[in-house]
């Protein structure tokens, strides 16, 4: 663990440097003997760094030459894959203000219809699509069209895109009961017709959501480093030779 931390605090680093020009995109970063040094780690935790960095795409290992900046695939083009994390702070931003505002402006119905929503999310064949229809019937409470087609449009990113569907069930399948308890505390704030209550309970949603999505992609990361680490492991071995 200790070395896991030591390798991602130069990982934080280099990004930092790479983020801010130092090392533009097309650049060798130094040695890894240097890197070593200037970061007073051993070159095991710098070749472990790199191997995160690779997985990150922020780098390209090329044999004989060195570590290359790339393209850290930020998406400047119209039309490229839109991330789980800018989904969730989008709907995040969004989400808030809908709850805010359709906390002045719901209707008794719509409360019945979002209390029902709860109810169902505690069954786990009707929680998926409860937890989606609680959101729309506040994007509708709020009688603001631009609203409710904004969010309608983020759901759509959030069924329809591969990587985002996974992630996101990568961290709603192991907080089923979490987000069952957020859930009603955006409804209470709301039936309350507390609009900064319900702005904050919907903001301290999807932080919980945010940082699972982080710690679930580090996870994935930590996992792919110790594969590529034994792949080199094995390929440098002579274990083989002395047996």
């Amino acid at each position: 663990m200790k070395r896991r931390r030591r390798f991602w605090r130069v990982v934080e680093k280099l990004e930092i440097l790479i983020d801010n020009g130092v090392y533009p995109v097309g650049t060798r970063l130094p040695a890894e003997r240097e890197l070593a040094e200037t970061y007073e780690v051993s070159r095991p935790t710098i070749r472990e760094a790199i191997i995160a960095l690779e997985v990150l795409e922020r780098v390209e290992v090329k044999t004989g030459s060195g570590v290359f900046v790339v393209n850290a695939g930020v998406a400047e083009q119209p039309g490229q894959a839109i991330s789980a994390f800018e989904l969730t702070q989008a709907r995040a931003l969004v989400e808030a203000e809908a709850a805010a505002l359709a906390a002045a402006t719901i209707k008794s119905e719509e409360l019945g219809e979002l209390k029902q929503t709860l109810e169902d999310m505690t069954q786990a064949e009707l929680a998926d699509a409860a937890d989606q229809r609680f959101h729309e019937i506040i994007a509708q409470a709020t009688r603001n069209s631009a609203m409710v087609m904004t969010i309608q449009n983020l759901w759509k990113l959030r069924r329809s895109e591969p990587m985002i569907v996974s992630a996101y069930q990568d961290v709603c399948s192991q907080s089923i009961e979490q987000r069952l308890i957020e859930h009603t505390s955006i409804y209470e704030a709301i039936a309350k017709r507390d609009s900064p209550g319900a702005r904050k309970a919907m903001h301290n949603h999807f932080d919980r959501l945010i940082n699972a999505l982080f710690a679930a992609s580090e996870a994935k990361a930590l996992e792919e480093i110790k594969r590529k680490t034994d792949e080199t492991r094995g390929l440098y071995s002579i274990s083989h030779l002395t047996d």
